[in-house]
Order: C-alpha cells, then structure tokens, then sequence
C-alpha cells in the first residue's frame, strides 16, 4: 500500500466531533501513515497536541492564524513557545498574512507573523504559511528574515499564487503544499504551475475538513481523501501515483522531521 502523509488538516474542528476516530482509522486504512493537525490559535493548539497525544500517525502545529490574532501580545506568543516545546509539535503555524477575509488589520498580522518566524528559527521548526490575496507581502518578509535574521524551511500552504512566487518560495528553501482544488477543472493554471515544480518541493494537504477533492466536493473533507490530490499531481506530471506518494512523503519527512 502507498505511504501517505496529509500535511495539513484540522482534525480538532467540529466537524469531526462525531465520528473523529472513525476518520483517523479510515485515513489509516488509505494509507495515510501520518497526519499534521494545525492550530489556529492558541485553544486549538492545545486540542492539536492532545489528539496527537492520543494517536502515533498525529502529529501537531502550533500557532496563530492571521484571522485569528486580533489579540496578539506577548503573553500569547510565550504560550505559543510553550506549546512548542512538546515532543510531537512539528512545526509552528499556522501563520502568516490574510487580506482576503480583513479580519484583523495589516500591522497587527504583520506583528504576529513576524514574530512567529522569529520564535520558529529560535527553536528549530519549521513554519506553516497562510497566504491569502497577500502573497507579494508574504514573500517579502520571509526574504527579508532570511536575508537579516536567520535562515527558515517551511511551506506555503493550499498553494495558489503564480509559478513566479513559487519559484521565489523553492529559493528559500520552501515547499508548497497541494489541496483537493487542484482536482478541479477550472484548476487548469495550478495544475501548470505543478507540472513545472520540482517534485522535491510539493506537499500534499487536505485541510479538511475544508478543500475538499473531487469526486468527493461538497462533502466534509477528511485526511484519506488525500489520495485524490496525489493521484492528480501524478496525472499532471505524467508519473506513477506511487512516484508521487514516496517522493512527497520523503519530503515531509524531511522537512517536518517525521519519525
């Protein structure tokens, strides 16, 4: 059987609260070997760590969503590196900048995101990026930290900017991580921009219970459903399926130091 791994999904959301291990036990079944569960904020951090407490194929990410750090002070960011510190957190995220939904202002995402890049290369992680209608700003804190501060790894997430932003995150060192969209047809640009990326920086996520694939769209998504993103990164580049599912799990494992 392949060797999956969905690096990005919300398996605290409530959405699963029904049945939540019935969906971890069917990814399982997939061949979904690994499961990275993100926080949002800090409430749903803590949720990340205790479902991976509770299961050996999940794993966390802890941090504050743009949309979700109004409040950000410096009491927060210290439970965030608390948090951290716990033995099955893989990265910090999810972070970064959204101007689409204008639910928090600019400078105080900006602050947030900063910050957390700082506290990420502090203590050796890497980071999970949210980027939304704000990918030129993104990009250019992330060169400008690399540049003045310290060097990162991490991955742009549900990736949908351009292959020229993409080419700038591969020069950092960045993967981008894939989503059930791409098996849509009007993703004809997308899946483009994958068949020109190098295998060696493509991630696959579901973030279910959100994004999810065909044939299974306006469904809840679930982390078994990430076989549909790689069977199409396979179709795109002409590969076997299984190609595809090795090399993006060695690259999680890689990059997020899976056991």
């Amino acid at each position: 059987m392949m060797k999956l791994v969905d690096t990005h999904c919300h398996l605290d959301w409530n959405a699963f609260d029904p049945d939540r291990e019935a969906v971890i036990e069917r990814a399982l079944r997939a061949g979904v070997r690994r499961m990275i569960t993100i926080g949002v904020d800090a409430p749903s951090s803590r949720r990340a760590i205790e479902l991976a407490e509770q299961h050996d194929s999940v794993y966390a990410a802890v941090g504050l969503h743009p949309n979700d750090c109004a409040a950000f002070a410096a009491a927060t960011l210290q439970e965030i590196r608390s948090l951290a510190r716990h033995p099955k957190v893989v990265a910090i995220g999810e972070i970064g900048l959204d101007y689409y939904w204008r639910k928090v202002d600019h400078d105080t995402q900006a602050r947030a995101f900063r910050a957390q890049l700082a506290l990420a290369a502090e203590i050796n992680k890497p980071v999970i990026i949210h980027s939304r209608d704000a990918a030129p700003e993104v990009l250019k804190i992330l060169e400008d930290f690399v540049a003045h501060t310290a060097r990162l790894s991490g991955t742009l997430h549900s990736y949908f900017d351009d292959l020229a932003t993409a080419r700038r995150a591969f020069d950092l060192n960045f993967c981008i991580g894939i989503t059930g969209p791409i098996t849509f047809k009007k993703s004809s640009r997308e899946r483009e921009i994958i068949r020109q990326a190098p295998l060696d920086r493509l991630l696959l996520e579901t973030d279910a219970p959100f994004l999810t694939p065909e044939p299974h769209r306006g469904e809840r998504n679930e982390p078994a459903y990430v076989r549909y993103v790689a069977e199409t990164i396979a179709s795109v580049r002409g590969q076997t399926v299984e190609e595809i599912a090795r090399q993006s799990t060695q690259n999680a494992e890689r990059l997020f130091g899976l056991l």
